[in-house]
């Protein structure tokens, strides 16, 4: 193979500069690598837990009711805390206390402590640690990064998000299956010690002020503020509520596995798996990205991506294309949520950073359970077709009135970024 060849190969595969580059970077992205395989394992092995205890399907949905609440209510608060102290102590002590609480749930299935009110409080505070450490974790990476590495840094991010939620539910499955759930918390709580080492090697990351002072009381109104006065930013978060809310249709995946493929809970499976494949890919495969300067077109393009591909696959009653287009639009909400989170990080100023990833967080984990009851509802309504079909549509015309109403944002320029 040709030099020429080898540089067009590695142009099409993720860049691994910011791991290269950046000691603290490398350790940060390989403990949060594991982390998320852990979390993943702990996710399933605690609706298992339920389950068994109280055969009750209501009462495992209750484990995602007691995840979500917390998530949404302290994210605000946790990003306007990361904007106040230093980012570092909080993702030490939030990550510590997702391991301490990760080592209790070992404890409780090693004493045969099997109650679900315990295990449900154990699922809300790991919320409030998760609502308290993301904000953290996320600001400081372009305090260990230059602003053209931003990019490539937040497509490895993606990378170990969706290799955890690939990879952690069903190494979980696994070790429950030999080892108990006792197990699966124990290796969850050895695999924050990567976590806890890439934070304790940190420097120091108070927010910077460009009035120059220290840190600062943040108040998240402040934040919501400051997102009013920015169009750009705002842009991010009104499209992927058009993908999210509009054109969601995981909810229905129980149901179109019966009735359009004469399916069974394999098929379903195989329906959720290939929007996690596609984002995983579309993170591997983003090499090429780093020559976009448009960013607000790149991300209004992706959404539209989505929209389409869940039309179609509102229409199609083949399996196989059907995963296809579901792997598509995985693949263009990677895409999408690239170039956002680079936008958000570029374009925004240090002190601001970690509320906006608070709102980022009560976005991401809202959107898709509105998402889910604006699919349930529509097709109890009309049928999962018009569900389907009609929110990919939506979709796509919500992303057209947004580009038309938003020129600022279609004309934003990575090179002279503006918010």
């Amino acid at each position: 193979m040709s030099t020429t060849e080898q540089a067009d190969r590695r142009r099409v595969f993720a860049d691994l500069t910011p791991l290269r580059t950046s000691a603290h970077y490398r350790r940060l992205w390989f403990g949060n690598t594991i982390s998320w395989v852990g979390q993943g394992m702990t996710a399933l092995a605690v609706s298992l837990q339920v389950y068994e205890i109280t055969r009750s399907p209501f009462s495992v949905g209750l484990v995602g009711l007691f995840s979500l609440v917390p998530l949404i209510v302290f994210g605000l608060y946790g990003g306007a805390i990361a904007d106040t102290v230093d980012r570092r102590k909080l993702g030490l002590a939030s990550a510590t206390g997702s391991a301490v609480l990760s080592a209790a749930l070992a404890a409780a299935a090693f004493a045969g402590f099997h109650r679900v009110w315990f295990l449900y409080a154990i699922v809300a505070l790991q919320s409030v640690c998760a609502a308290l450490n993301s904000p953290a974790r996320t600001s400081m990476i372009p305090r260990l990064l230059p602003p053209e590495q931003l990019r490539a840094a937040n497509a490895l991010n993606s990378m170990t998000t969706t290799f955890g939620t690939l990879v952690g539910p069903s190494l979980g499955g696994l070790i429950v299956g030999f080892g108990g759930y006792q197990t699966a918390y124990l290796v969850d709580a050895v695999a924050f010690s990567a976590a806890l080492y890439a934070m304790a090697r940190l420097p120091s990351m108070l927010p910077e002020h460009a009035d120059g002072a220290g840190a600062q009381r943040a108040s998240v109104l402040d934040g919501l503020r400051f997102l009013a006065t920015r169009p750009n930013l705002r842009m991010t978060f009104f499209s992927d509520f058009c993908a999210m809310i509009l054109a969601h249709p995981r909810a229905l995946f129980p149901v179109v596995a019966v009735v359009w493929y004469d399916g069974d809970a394999t098929t379903t499976g195989l329906l959720a798996a290939a929007p996690a494949a596609g984002a995983l890919l579309g993170g591997v495969l983003s090499g090429r990205q780093g020559r976009i300067r448009h960013h607000g077109q790149a991300i209004l393009l992706a959404v539209a991506c989505w929209g389409t591909a869940i039309a179609v696959f509102g229409l199609t009653r083949n399996l196989w294309l059907g995963l296809l287009l579901l792997a598509l639009a995985g693949y263009s909400d990677t895409v999408s949520m690239i170039f956002r989170n680079t936008m958000m990080q570029v374009a925004a100023p240090d002190e601001m950073r970690g509320r906006l990833q608070g709102v980022f967080i009560v976005v991401v984990a809202g959107g898709p359970r509105l998402g889910d009851f604006l699919a349930g509802s529509v097709a109890d309504l009309t049928s999962p077709a018009v569900a389907v079909t009609g929110g990919g549509i939506a979709c796509v015309l919500a992303v057209g009135l947004l580009a038309l109403y938003g020129p600022g944002f279609r004309r934003y320029d990575a090179l002279n970024p503006t918010a």
